[in-house]
């Protein structure tokens, strides 16, 4: 198969999958592009014993990975103050909650409901790049913590600061705009 018709069979498929993962329109594209200059310079070596479509997906995760990975270099983690003001709001000197969570409604529940995920989507969105990486490659993607350490190029350590900064923000932006909404507005929670 040349180029023009795997752009037509699988470019949708693939770009689809790249934006979901990269959130940039233009880093999805690139990394589809060099999917495609990847497959053409490597179609020798395909053996056939996977569908073409998979052999695709799995150069186009290897970009993927790639790109976030570089993301990761690039992007500093957020200024200290910021997050240890949140530490310092949420918890006393003990380590405690200074005020408990309130109580939330199944998970199955709200994520049923389509104004919740466009909650969620803009808390996820508003959460620093490096953030918001650790957190989907753990939480959303079910990516192992070694294998997102590798994806990001950090430590176990900085990964479990990211995703406990990430939660901790999460957390108070649903609370603001999802849990304490006005009673009146439709499908939030009082």
């Amino acid at each position: 198969m040349d180029l023009e018709a795997w752009v037509r069979a699988h470019g949708d498929a693939l770009f689809g999958f790249a934006r979901a993962r990269l959130r940039d329109r233009g880093d999805a594209e690139d990394a589809v592009q060099e999917t495609f200059l990847a497959a053409l310079a490597g179609r020798g070596h395909y053996s056939g014993r996977s569908g073409e479509r998979a052999w695709l997906f799995g150069i186009l995760r290897h970009k993927v990975v790639d790109r976030l990975r570089e993301r990761g270099r690039q992007t500093p983690l957020e200024s200290g103050e910021h997050a240890d003001a949140i530490l310092e709001q949420a918890f006393d000197h003990s380590g405690h909650w200074r005020l408990w969570p309130q109580r939330w409604p199944r998970p199955d529940e709200g994520l049923e409901q389509d104004q919740f995920r466009r909650v969620l989507a803009t808390c996820l969105g508003a959460l620093p790049s490096g953030l918001q990486a650790a957190f989907r490659l753990v939480e959303l993607d079910g990516t192992a913590s070694g294998d997102a350490c590798k994806v990001l190029g950090i430590s176990p350590n900085n990964l479990w600061v990211r995703l406990h900064r990430a939660r901790l923000r999460l957390r108070e932006c649903l609370e603001l705009r999802w849990f304490r909404a006005p009673a009146d507005a439709p499908g939030r929670r009082a």
